[in-house]
């Protein structure tokens, strides 16, 4: 199984014009963060999990020429807001593309892209076959998935267990039930969001201890904003076995 890390940033922080902070001036290709996302490779089958506002760049920077299915950890912008663009993989291989998601993402998934939905079909849009996703174990192109539900603030939150890896991003509690499927992962990827403290994400010592915790082989930080700074810094600070990820990452499992 190949995992490619697509996008390891976040809209937190992120400057909406030209900025001249470190991060934005960087030279280190591990400073340029697209919004969060991976891409599960296995057996010649492609699932990516979330597609955020950078969908398309990614897909068209890693060469993706197939994808089987999406799966959705949340309904935020920042995680969805590129779906339309599935509508190229319809359009080369002439099927549908298998969504799944939570009732709720659903629920926010048809509002915010009506016109999929709508009884006129206008020609070229994206074409898809919802499935809902639920929190228990559920094969997806013959992968493996399992649920783990965590809090993003008040929200309900998908993260995921592939067989010895873990997704999570946008949580700041996970209960003592949903920890136990974390369990004896091999590599771990966590949000860690900044240093100081935010309503809805673990920040960088909470990740910290919180990865120390569950004592994955390897974890990995994602979902990082401006506001952490600087890859090669961040990194001299992090104990043996954490690392923050970065932009087209890529791990053999």
């Amino acid at each position: 199984m190949k995992i490619t890390f697509l996008g390891t940033g976040t809209s937190q922080g992120v400057p909406l014009i030209s900025c001249t902070c470190k991060v934005c001036q960087s030279t280190d290709a591990r400073d340029n963060r697209l919004r969060s996302s991976v891409l599960i490779e296995n057996k010649g089958k492609t699932v990516i999990i979330d597609t955020g506002p950078d969908f398309r760049q990614q897909m068209l920077r890693e060469k993706i020429k197939n994808l089987n299915a999406v799966v959705f950890t949340h309904e935020h912008k920042d995680h969805i807001a590129g779906f339309d663009d599935i509508r190229a993989f319809n359009f080369i291989h002439k099927r549908k593309m298998d969504v799944y998601a939570s009732a709720r993402v659903q629920e926010a998934i048809r509002r915010e892209f009506a016109y999929i939905f709508s009884d006129f079909k206008y020609p070229g849009i994206p074409e898809i076959n919802l499935h809902l996703l639920e929190n228990k174990k559920t094969t997806i192109e013959g992968i493996d998935f399992l649920p783990i539900e965590v809090l993003h603030y008040k929200l309900p939150v998908f993260g995921f267990r592939i067989n010895d890896f873990t997704y999570i991003t946008d949580a700041n509690f996970i209960s003592d039930v949903e920890k136990e499927k974390i369990k004896g992962s091999k590599v771990l990827v966590l949000n860690a969001l900044r240093r100081e403290s935010h309503i809805s994400h673990y920040t960088l010592q909470q990740a910290i201890e919180l990865a120390q915790e569950l004592k994955a082989e390897k974890t990995y930080f994602t979902h990082i904003s401006h506001q952490l700074g600087l890859h090669a810094d961040v990194q001299l600070e992090l104990p043996t076995g954490i690392e923050l990820a970065y932009d087209g990452l890529k791990l053999e499992m």
